[in-house]
């Protein structure tokens, strides 16, 4: 109970400036009236940055998440005649077209003519022979605040370039949908992985800025490496802003009722059970052949999913498109629920947990499985995360940007 109450009142003096969650989107450069209340990304603040890289020799960890309004960031400043040499491209690519998981080659961008090199394919890190002739780099990729979303190990990677090989790092910071709250186990030493780089919980409530900054201050890159880091702030944001990202962040999170479902949806990814990869409503349904439900749903190949988990079975199970992203938004917690009951549903439990180990890899712990498999109730499983949520919540107040 102690620990309870102690990260309600750290996460309430975070927000004691914040009035209720309001929806805030992005609009077209040319609506400049009634623009106050409008986030605005670090990318938008041209003025902070471009005195940065005029004359430069440019670098661009970007995808097609990286714009300013309508127009891709690397389009808009070759408009202003920034020399941009390269583009490394995230998990999904530079255009954000590539399957989940899928490994990615070099390429060059037709469009503009700059060499791509993948940062999710033979490598994960920029090499020498990558940055060695650039003067500085830009990251701007849209995060959506949970561990195991992979834009924040990209990110570790190339802060850890910029530090090996003296390169200064700008990163255009941009609102975190799941900025407003901390929840979930901390990630353990062990179970350090691309889709768990850092100790911090599973939902982190920082932004991209935020979190670059405490992998600077943390010391978390290796040999405690530090990074010649600058982060861009966004204007009219806090968070407790509700905030509809303009450009779906990934194919299979399509809309701002998936990203905010993801961080409790996600761990069904380490089990049989499909989230809807393979229809048009990913990270929004539950089901298998063998749970119960009004609800069915079949899985088929299509973009962002060829070869989706029970491709062409008629799985059963909930609808959770009918619930309202503000009612989601204001749970401000991962819903145990789903799994829990989905582990009771199920009629093979030597079967609910893949062999292969990945969902003690999302979860960061084998705890949690070990937790459902003895019949932990949900607030028994939280009470047990309370501890390390206080640690990090404490931590975390010295890389804020923002209320």
């Amino acid at each position: 109970m102690y620990y309870t109450l102690l990260i309600t009142f750290l996460i309430a003096l975070l927000s004691a400036s914040c009035s209720n969650p309001t929806p805030n989107t992005q609009v077209a450069d040319n609506e400049e009236e009634n623009m106050t209340e409008i986030v605005k990304p670090g990318s938008w603040q041209t003025g902070d940055y471009l005195p940065l890289v005029e004359n430069k020799k440019i670098g661009m960890v970007v995808n097609h998440t990286s714009r300013i309004g309508e127009m891709h960031l690397v389009d808009s400043l070759l408009k202003l005649n920034i020399k941009i040499q390269r583009i490394f491209s995230p998990e999904h690519g530079f255009r954000g077209k590539a399957d989940a998981g899928a490994h990615i080659g070099d390429e060059t961008d037709p469009e503009t003519g700059i060499p791509i090199v993948s940062l999710y394919g033979e490598k994960r890190k920029p090499s020498e022979s990558d940055i060695k002739y650039l003067d500085l780099l830009i990251f701007d990729i849209q995060d959506v605040g949970a561990r195991f979303y992979t834009y924040i190990s990209t990110l570790h990677y190339v802060m850890e370039a910029c530090a090996e090989f003296q390169k200064p790092l700008i990163v255009l910071d941009r609102p975190n949908p799941n900025g407003h709250y901390m929840d979930g186990p901390v990630r353990q030493d062990s179970f350090q992985s691309f889709v768990g780089m850092h100790p911090v919980p599973v939902v982190y409530g920082m932004t991209i800025g935020e979190y670059a900054q405490m992998i600077n201050g943390e010391k978390w890159l290796t040999d405690g490496l530090q990074c010649e880091l600058q982060v861009i702030k966004c204007k009219n944001y806090n968070h407790q802003t509700m905030y509809e990202l303009p450009v779906a962040p990934s194919p299979n999170l399509p809309n701002l009722r998936s990203v905010l479902l993801y961080p409790s949806l996600c761990f069904f990814e380490g089990t049989p059970i499909s989230i809807g990869r393979g229809t048009n409503t990913q990270f929004q349904v539950i089901g298998h052949p063998d749970l119960q439900g009004d609800y069915a749903f079949v899985p088929e190949p299509m973009f962002g999913a060829a070869k989706p988990k029970l491709e062409g079975k008629q799985c059963k199970g909930l609808d959770l498109t009918k619930l309202s992203v503000e009612d989601i938004f204001a749970t401000s917690e991962i819903q145990l629920k789903f799994i829990l009951d989905a582990y009771a549903q199920f009629p093979d439990k030597k079967k609910f947990f893949n062999a292969n180990g990945w969902f003690d890899r999302l979860a960061g712990t084998t705890t949690l499985r070990e937790q459902i498999i003895n019949g932990k109730s949900e607030e028994e499983i939280r009470n047990t995360w309370q501890p390390d949520l206080v640690n990090f919540a404490e931590k975390r107040l010295k890389y804020l940007l923002y209320p």
